[in-house]
């Protein structure tokens, strides 16, 4: 290395006053108590928050109470989940590295880095975080991995720069130092790195709101506007018959809050918060609560590549010789593996060309293995594996020998002399001697660099000249292992005698690996099951378009007819023309960080709920842009994790999917009790609305009405946000973004329910009171024909195309309990003289509960007449609701 003086102590004082500590930008904090004032916004909460008063008014103060524990439960658990949030860009700073080796004055020094200013010399060695942008002035062999940044899983070569342009001649903040050494002087530090600008783009990403946040708002506008309508109207009807103006206000008061479903906020974020425990269980950890919702409705899953859909690690596949050709089995580090010719197992090395390929594999190479227990006892799917130091190609290829039997320990080369790989040369050398004191130059690299230094050719017939017949023979066989996607590297050799220079000329050419870093096992499946389910897979990388499409095809996301675009083809269209060709686009290579806002934001601006994986710094950005960001839990940066909303624990894109699956389900259960709740809502509205109509007695007290909304409509509810999924969840096509929750007809069975349990409720009001003459026994039967009628009810919620009678109402045995905790809480209301003194309820007699139990049995069989009759019309139709149309 050459000798470098650096800056002055006072020149790096001044320049760390003009340009500031070397650290991202703070990012603005969100307070705990804004995130927990932020939880009130919603419209459903402001509802019951004017209930609250309205109730205070009215001098209701047990409910007014209830209504807030309420909201404070429902602010509370959304409060735990999004605490941490607004997190990301803190953990940026603990990616710079801690400590950097900087020359000032001729010294080297131990440094932190955030000291380090513009100007700065800093040198570097394998296994350094490079503290911040510089261009290289020296180096040795310096290889760098900025997979973090570009998205690319080789390795870098870095070299002092041959124009202004050139990025092998920079090193950037963050990145990893994994082999050789180099001097670099800094010139960009903080904001002003390219880990930098990603946090500046971070910053400037908006968070929209999520589909079930929006469905919710709806929701709260139809109850809104529908409480005061009933408020009008009964006040109306009150003051035309005569009543008393002020008592006809505080009864229609009265009412439309009664109509406020309280316990939905809560239910909703409750069931979110139980799928969130169930997701963990399948390796999917959810930062944000809406975002267990929003997967399901997801229509685009835009995925890295690297360590997404594929291993990230290199794999010998395919190992050629002029006259021998052999496939290599097994993936990344994993030991099982063999070589085949012709599909039948080979000995690599009977063959003398194969054979030497091996051991100048092993000797001219810097990485080392060794070897992982398979896992608890050997568990099946836990498999073998080695563990590496050094880079990803080089491990790759002891792996391919280690399937061979051959390990640097058994053949016993002694390295004397090592020439590393660079961008000239192209090729790495070493001079090696066996035991027996026989030396060889042996040698890696391209194979066009390779073949121009070689004049003899390994066969296996011993060692012949290397003719142009035989040189374009060669040539063509990488040409074609590279068209397959496959990196390709050579081998040759030369017997070097006793005190000979190194010379890489003449040499005898061995043969070709084929590396491949090949697509996860899980990743087949789970893009079969994204297209069976509608939703479309988008590979986007930072890789080469030939290398990206062979995966892509591979794992069928690219098919006949897809478009494949690179960076440059992107930078070439304007928004008009993406959008155009969006839709037969399936592979985004070669692309930057900007490029992949570009593209995420695109599917957005065409309605699509886009789902971004990623796991390198290079994708936060796109990660937080998207309606749902899912990072990688292993190989993922923090700042990527702090950017989703939902972390694969396991790295395994299957994991993603069945988080799709999940999402599906708890969007179905939310349908499930909003159908419920409203309907069960709807009934008590049409009791009292139509009772006030008719001049009758009030069937129903406040505390009545309190005890049905926290008692009976509760706890069946939540029990049916824990509703297994239905068999076919994933073979629906997803709802549209702006679908209604009460599309597919639930509006209409929510009002039907709601006037059937109502109406039958009003009627053994009437039929009590006309038998008994008892005002307080007709509250108690009408009281218990609510409750019964909703807790019967509870069971037709299950399914949307089944009734009553066709489902299986014990595959739900939390359902089962909170329906019969209910019913007993019910008994107590009537036949347990406390409850019946502060619940102003009586016994009934058998005769009585024989009237209640017919006008029951009446309302599901009406309910199925109904049901019946609109899936004949719908089959008339050829439509049916949550069918795909192929």
């Amino acid at each position: 290395m050459e000798e470098y003086r650096g800056l002055s102590e006072q020149q790096a004082k001044r320049l760390l006053a003009q340009y500031g500590e070397n650290k991202l930008k703070a990012h603005k904090k969100t307070g705990a108590a804004q995130i927990f004032v932020g939880q009130f916004k919603d419209v459903m909460i402001l509802i019951l928050l004017a209930s609250t008063v309205l109730s205070v008014l009215m001098g209701e103060t047990t409910e007014a109470l209830t209504i807030i524990a309420i909201v404070l439960l429902n602010a509370v658990l959304g409060f735990i989940q999004e605490f941490k949030t607004e997190r990301t860009l803190e953990r940026l700073g603990e990616l710079a590295a801690p400590t950097a080796r900087v020359i000032r004055d001729g010294q080297v020094q131990q440094l932190e880095a955030r000291l380090i200013v513009p100007g700065d010399v800093v040198q570097l060695e394998a296994g350094d975080r490079i503290p911040a942008d510089g261009v290289i002035l020296s180096s040795n062999g310096l290889m760098c991995d900025e997979s973090m940044l570009s998205g690319e899983s080789d390795n870098v070569e870095k070299a002092p720069p041959r124009s202004a342009a050139d990025k092998n001649g920079r090193v950037y903040m963050g990145t990893l130092a994994t082999k050789g050494k180099a001097v670099c002087r800094i010139d960009a530090t903080g904001a002003d790195t390219e880990m930098g600008k990603i946090a500046g783009m971070l910053g400037s990403i908006e968070t929209g709101t999520t589909p079930l946040q929006k469905r919710l708002a709806q929701l709260g506008k139809y109850i809104g506007i529908g409480c005061l309508l009933i408020c009008a109207v009964v006040a109306a009807t009150g003051i035309l018959r005569g009543e008393p103006v002020f008592d006809m206000i505080l009864t229609g008061i009265s009412l439309s809050v009664a109509a406020v479903p309280e316990g939905l906020p809560a239910i909703v974020t409750i069931a979110l918060a139980l799928s969130v425990g169930r997701m963990v269980k399948r390796n999917a950890l959810i930062r944000r609560l809406p975002a267990v919702e929003t997967l399901g409705c997801a229509n685009v899953i835009c995925s890295d590549k690297t360590g997404t859909l594929t291993e990230n690690r290199m794999t010998v596949k395919l190992v050629r010789t002029y006259d021998n050709t052999l496939t290599v089995t097994g993936n990344g580090l994993e030991r099982a593996g063999e070589f085949q010719s012709g599909g039948h197992k080979v000995d690599p090395t009977a063959d003398t060309a194969v054979n030497m390929l091996l051991d100048i594999a092993v000797v001219c190479n810097n990485a080392s293995l060794s070897k992982r227990k398979a896992g608890f006892g050997g568990l099946r799917g836990l498999r073998a594996a080695f563990e590496v130091v050094g880079e990803p190609t080089e491990a790759a290829l002891l792996v391919m020998a280690a399937k061979a039997g051959l390990t640097r320990e058994k053949l016993g080369f002694r390295v004397e002399r090592e020439i590393p790989f660079d961008s000239t040369r192209k090729m790495m050398s070493v001079i090696a001697a066996r035991q027996s004191g026989e030396r060889f130059l042996l040698c890696k690299g391209a194979p066009d660099i390779l073949l121009s230094k070689c004049n003899r050719c390994l066969t296996r017939g011993g060692v012949k000249p290397l003719s142009p017949f035989m040189k374009q023979t060669i040539l063509s066989y990488n040409n074609q292992m590279a068209s397959d996607a496959l990196r390709v590297l050579g081998f040759a050799y030369l017997p070097a005698p006793g005190g000979a220079g190194v010379q890489e000329s003449g040499m005898i050419f061995v043969g070709l690996c084929g590396l491949l870093d090949p697509p996860r096992r899980e990743a087949f499946d789970a893009v079969k099951k994204c297209r069976r389910a509608g939703i479309k897979p988008v590979m986007i990388t930072g890789d080469h378009a030939v290398t990206a499409r062979a995966i892509a095809q591979q794992l069928e996301i690219w098919r006949e007819g897809d478009l494949i675009v690179t960076g440059q083809e992107l930078d070439g269209m304007d928004d008009d023309r993406l959008a155009q060709e969006l839709s037969r686009i399936s592979v985004f290579a070669r692309v930057t960080p900007a490029h992949k806002l570009r593209i995420v934001r695109a599917f957005k601006a065409q309605g699509n709920i886009v789902a971004m994986t990623g796991d390198g710094v290079n994708d936060a950005p796109a990660v937080k842009e998207a309606d749902i960001g899912v990072s990688m839990g292993l190989t993922g940066t923090d700042v990527t994790k702090e950017a989703a909303s939902v972390i694969l624990l396991d790295d395994n894109f299957a994991t993603l999917v069945a988080a799709v699956e999940e999402g599906r389900v708890i969007y179905q259960n939310i349908r499930k009790f909003i159908r419920y709740l409203l309907s069960c809502n709807i009934g008590e509205v049409v009791t009292m609305f139509f009772a006030m109509l008719m001049g009758m007695p009030i069937p129903l007290l406040p505390i009545q009405i309190l005890l049905i909304n926290l008692a009976t409509d509760g706890l069946p509810a939540v029990a049916l946000g824990l509703e297994p999924p239905q068999k076919n969840v994933m073979d629906r096509p997803p709802r549209g973004a702006n679908e209604s929750v009460f599309s597919h007809g639930l509006a209409g069975t929510i009002i039907l329910r709601g006037l059937l349990i109502g109406i039958t409720t009003l009627a053994v009001f009437v039929s009590l009171l006309n038998s008994s003459g008892d005002l307080i026994v007709a509250r108690s039967g009408a009281l218990l024909t609510l409750v019964a009628t909703q807790l019967i009810h509870v069971f037709e919620c299950k399914s949307e195309e089944k009734g009553l009678f066709s489902i299986n109402p014990f595959d739900n045995p939390m359902l089962v309990l909170a329906v019969a905790v209910s019913a007993v809480m019910m008994y107590f209301t009537l036949y347990n003289p406390f409850f019946s003194s502060v619940f102003l309820t009586v016994a009934l007699t058998g005769k009585q509960l024989l009237t209640v139990a017919c006008y029951c049995a009446a309302v599901p069989l009406v309910s199925g007449i109904v049901l019946s009759l609109r899936q004949r019309r719908q089959r008339r139709q050829g439509a049916a609701p949550y069918t795909r149309k192929d």
